[in-house]
């Protein structure tokens, strides 16, 4: 049943909110600023626990706790620490047959108090798991069964009544975020190990998208010979709408590269285009690409130069593929 206001809109209060939104701020930034010196050893026992883990970090919690462990569970598991939420309900209902020995079991609750978690505690102990309790009550029920304690007490809850979880929930949160970064750190976890694990994320795009992945290849590619006449290479540059073509030699080697610019400052110099060739033409020695390097270095290797096009070599150096700032734009790259 959802309570009626004191108040109706009309006389809505709104100095008095905005006082409250203030409040709210000042009472969370302190109770975040507090942890600090609540950490100690037990905070690196647990990362050093977590860093011996055989199996996973098991998160529980219930009520708004069990809503911060389960973004604690996430940040860790994106982070290089396999870990995932377990409800303390269904655990005693069997879901607790999802914990393994060598798990580390992080129980979650701000009074220590939870019935849920005390029935299953002794059952925990049994399977042989490290426990590490995060409580704002280092004296409670739940730390007295903890291998390690995280202290996230709180002087003041945000909520004027002092009883909803507020400034104690985003200390629990800032604790589990706080394991998450020093984890990673121990781990030595880098952009890379991060794009792996978020795969649909730009960072995953641009750090594991690479050059053969969105080049054009076979015969996308504009390539001519360097003795090939002007209105020919204009065509095989028409036909294959990348705005350049290369110019290689017979064994596919690249000489150089002619592209729209080219042609537009050759007209402006009121040149006689008809009897030339590719090869006087071209612009030699142009900037290439591996197809193994990442794509967003071909990306940043067109802006630093100012250029739409690059073409794309292999090992040897004989030309297989180009692309140009559309292909990256297609592939989310830039």
């Amino acid at each position: 049943m959802v309570p009626s206001p004191a108040v109706s809109p009309e006389t809505f209060d709104a100095p008095r909110a905005l006082r409250l939104a203030h409040d709210t701020f000042d009472i969370e930034s302190k109770a975040l600023l507090g942890l600090k010196a609540r950490q100690g050893e037990g905070f690196t026992q647990a990362v050093l626990a977590m860093l011996r883990c055989t199996g996973r970090v098991v998160v529980m919690g219930m009520g708004k706790s069990g809503h911060v462990g389960r973004k604690i569970a996430a940040t860790l598991a994106s982070t290089g620490t396999p870990a995932m939420f377990v409800h303390p309900a269904e655990a005693s209902h069997g879901d607790l047959g999802m914990v393994t020995p060598g798990d580390v079991v992080l129980a979650i609750s701000n009074s220590g108090e939870s019935d849920e978690l005390a029935a299953i505690l002794p059952a925990l102990k049994r399977v042989g798991i490290t426990l590490v309790a995060m409580t704002g009550r280092p004296g409670s029920s739940l730390a007295s069964h903890a291998d390690m304690v995280l202290d996230s007490g709180v002087d003041q809850e945000a909520c004027p009544l002092n009883l909803a979880p507020t400034a104690s929930t985003i200390a629990q949160m800032a604790v589990g975020d706080a394991l998450a970064v020093a984890l990673l750190d121990a781990r030595g976890f880098r952009e890379e190990d991060f794009a792996r694990s978020h795969p649909g994320g730009s960072l995953g795009r641009k750090l594991l998208t690479h050059v053969r992945d969105v080049m054009r290849s076979g015969d996308e590619v504009p390539r001519v010979a360097p003795d090939t006449p002007f209105v020919d290479m204009m065509k095989e540059m028409t036909r294959k709408g990348l705005g350049a073509t290369a110019v290689v030699d017979a064994a596919g080697e690249v000489l150089g590269i002619f592209t729209d610019g080219d042609l537009r400052r050759l007209v402006e110099g009121g040149n006689d285009l008809r009897g030339l060739t590719a090869r006087e033409t071209m612009h030699a020695k142009p900037r290439l690409v591996r197809a193994d390097a990442l794509a967003v270095e071909a990306a940043d290797l067109m802006e630093q130069h100012r250029i739409t096009s690059v073409l794309v070599v292999d090992t040897t150096g004989q030309l297989v593929g180009a692309l140009n700032t559309n292909d990256l734009m297609r592939a989310k790259v830039i």
